[in-house]
């Protein structure tokens, strides 16, 4: 088991925990080259809704998803039997103006429950000058009301911003190296600044959930990566053969129109922001 009791506890206590080693440097760099070969194939940056549930569309993002180290370290938070329910690509370009607003993650997901992990992945280094992530300690008590900004720099899908003066001060800068992750609550209340470095901040959120839990706002789709599901209450979804082949792609867009009937219920978005 890759994560301490002392580290279980912190979690429970304050919503996060990090740094986590879960693959070593030239692991993370082979994953970073397969996706910039893509990048380079398609002309340009990963985009649109090709950045979320990316681990259908591509073998080496289902590989990350899947990878032992990840996975044994989110069983001891939430369990054996776990689905991924999506996976993001955020991803901040050298001298970026792009940012993430105080929020929480579980907002709009229309699950049942907050017992929903988040495992932010660096592919390259995420120093505090990049972009790195800052937390809130123990802002994970409670579920805070947030306003849609969706404001042309900021990563989220609303723009969302928890509607409540978040003091500064008290936020932890979260810097990780290529091959570690932090770990943390669905009602953890983040966010993280520009990118003032001339390199990349490449992270893989990957969003796990006990299987007991169920979509409240309609039919949806998840990837069981662990155990068994009992419950029944997603559809499973598929690995993919091949990068981008038929099936996978046809799998990708039927679990994001689903995704995207929950999260901008309410709006007339159709489509992740890019």
């Amino acid at each position: 088991m890759s994560l301490t009791p002392s580290q279980v506890e912190a979690y429970r206590r304050d919503g996060y925990v990090f740094p986590i080693p879960v693959m070593t440097r030239d692991e993370a760099a082979s994953f970073r080259a397969k996706l910039e070969a893509h990048e380079r194939a398609a002309g340009g940056p990963i985009a649109g809704n090709l950045r979320h549930k990316t681990h259908l569309l591509f073998t080496w993002a289902n590989d990350i998803a899947r990878h032992p180290a990840i996975l044994d370290a989110v069983e001891q938070i939430i369990g054996p039997d776990i689905l991924l329910w999506g996976s993001s690509f955020f991803i901040k370009e050298a001298n970026s103006p792009a940012y993430v607003s105080w929020h929480q993650d579980g907002t709009y997901w229309g699950l049942d429950g907050s017992d929903v992990v988040t495992a932010w992945v660096a592919l390259a280094d995420a120093p505090v000058e990049s972009g790195a992530m800052r937390f809130w300690p123990r802002s994970h008590t409670k579920q805070h009301s947030h306003t849609d900004t969706f404001h042309d720099n900021n990563l989220l899908s609303r723009g969302q911003e928890v509607a409540v003066d978040v003091p500064e001060e008290e936020g932890v800068d979260v810097p990780l190296k290529a091959g570690e992750m932090s770990l943390h609550h669905v009602l953890l209340v983040h966010g993280s600044n520009p990118n003032r470095t001339n390199d990349r901040r490449i992270g893989f959120a990957l969003r796990y959930i006990p299987t007991r839990l169920a979509q409240t706002k309609a039919d949806d789709f998840a990837t069981l990566v662990r155990g068994q599901d009992t419950f029944g209450h997603f559809s499973h979804e598929p690995s993919p053969s091949a990068d981008l082949d038929d099936a996978a792609v046809a799998a990708h867009a039927r679990s994001m129109g689903a995704q995207v009937a929950a999260l901008y219920e309410g709006t007339d978005k159709t489509e992740f922001r890019a």
